[in-house]
């Protein structure tokens, strides 16, 4: 038998709703070796606390060593997909990563311009594995149709200056903001450059605008050679843009949340390492003793603990 209802007991309130995790969506390809691609967005962006619509591109055939081919998506298949999900979601950041062919890049410049008031973080991966005429035509149709849109360019500086820069005739290497000089004629306002060789020992990643270097963070150079770093560093800097933190502290933070991942990253096959993008699960029996014991960790995002003029790894 129930127990008799208290008609003096005024009801209790309805929860409330969960508060609203900002949303992003990514376009680029699966990557069946879990390097990089979606599977680096997925848990890039989650880590972030941001809730993902990912929109596949196509598919790469490739192990951790190296990309061996890729199939492409028709380009209606890809807008159907983002189409379908932004009619019904709102989104706070967009990432478009490896598109696979000019005519999707196409399509999605067109979805990206229906929403122009969303920052767009374009990735430019390594694109080596592939014929040069496919790789002129990609990155010709890239600086026409997805630059003009694009509020943060990520890549690293190499495959930058190769793109942008290709007439480069001085003794030594671009320097950010010439890269970031360069990128702006295409429409772009910032420029996020990695793989800056400063020594033997470090590598520098530099935040630059046409007529500055915003920031710059310095990072000791792993042993390791990854697959995935570029991904999961452009991944988690649209996420924590989504959920409204500045550009310099999303940079900061997203960072050091990628310098952490290689730190803990690990060799699945028998090719390159893998960034752990979710370490900070395996470390909450760790951190659940350290707070019994007293101590508070650090949060694995926060820029106040890791200014970007610290060095770490």
């Amino acid at each position: 038998m129930s127990d008799p209802i208290d008609l003096n007991t005024p009801p209790s309130a309805p929860p409330s709703p969960p508060a609203s995790l900002p949303c992003v969506m990514t376009f680029n390809a699966n990557d069946p070796s879990g390097a990089g691609g979606l599977s680096a967005d997925l848990t890039a962006m989650s880590s972030a606390s941001a809730h993902v619509l990912p929109v596949v591109t196509g598919t790469y055939v490739r192990d951790t060593s190296e990309v061996r081919d890729f199939f492409a998506f028709d380009e209606d298949a890809v807008a159907e997909q983002a189409r379908c999900a932004l009619e019904d979601i709102p989104v706070h950041a967009i990432k478009v990563g490896f598109a696979g062919s000019p005519e999707t890049l196409s399509a999605i410049a067109e979805i990206t311009s229906d929403y122009a008031e969303v920052p767009v973080i374009a990735y430019m991966p390594d694109l080596s594995w592939w014929n040069e005429v496919d790789i002129e035509t990609y990155l010709d149709a890239f600086a026409d149709l997805v630059l003009p849109q694009t509020t943060v360019l990520v890549g690293n500086h190499s495959t930058l200056c190769r793109w942008l820069l290709p007439d480069w005739e001085a003794d030594r290497p671009p320097l950010a903001r010439e890269v970031a000089q360069a990128a702006a004629q295409h429409g772009v306002p910032y420029t996020l450059v990695t793989g800056f060789n400063a020594a033997d020992q470090f590598i520098e990643s530099h935040l630059a605008s046409p007529e500055t270097v915003l920031a710059t963070a310095r990072y000791e150079r792993f042993e390791a050679t990854f697959s995935g770093a570029g991904d999961t560093l452009s991944a988690a800097l649209c996420a924590l843009l989504a959920s409204g933190i500045d550009l310099q502290g999303a940079c900061a933070e997203a960072l050091t949340y990628l310098d952490q991942c290689l730190d803990a990253g690990f060799q699945p096959g028998m090719g390159h390492a893998v960034p752990d993008r979710l370490f900070w699960a395996h470390d909450e029996a760790d951190d659940a003793a350290a707070e019994d014991a007293g101590d508070s960790p650090d949060s694995t995002l926060d820029s106040d603990h890791f200014p970007l003029d610290t060095t770490r790894h």
